[in-house]
């Protein structure tokens, strides 16, 4: 069993005609089409979420074109914004 919480949304005509004609043709009811699309979209479980995460550890590591991340912070700390703020 889970908890079911009540929430109120307000749809575009267009949006709202093509829910009521989804459901009378699934059998389905509105609420329940609403609750299908936000798990598709943005209910992933926690495996698929971490999943997904792990996909992009690394996609940037063979780029030549940016500075390494250690040489960045220490231009950004070269400058004068720490005596900027003490005054």
């Amino acid at each position: 069993m889970y908890i079911v919480r009540r929430t109120q949304l307000y749809l575009d005509d267009d949006l709202w005609q093509a829910l009521h004609i989804q459901a009378r043709q699934s059998g389905a009811s509105v609420s329940e089409l609403v609750r299908q699309a936000v798990r598709e979209r943005y209910g992933r479980s926690p495996a698929r979420r971490a999943e997904a995460l792990r996909s992009w550890v690394g996609v940037w590591k063979h780029r030549d074109d940016l500075a390494d991340a250690e040489s960045y912070v220490r231009q950004l700390r070269k400058g004068t914004r720490l005596q900027k703020v003490a005054r």
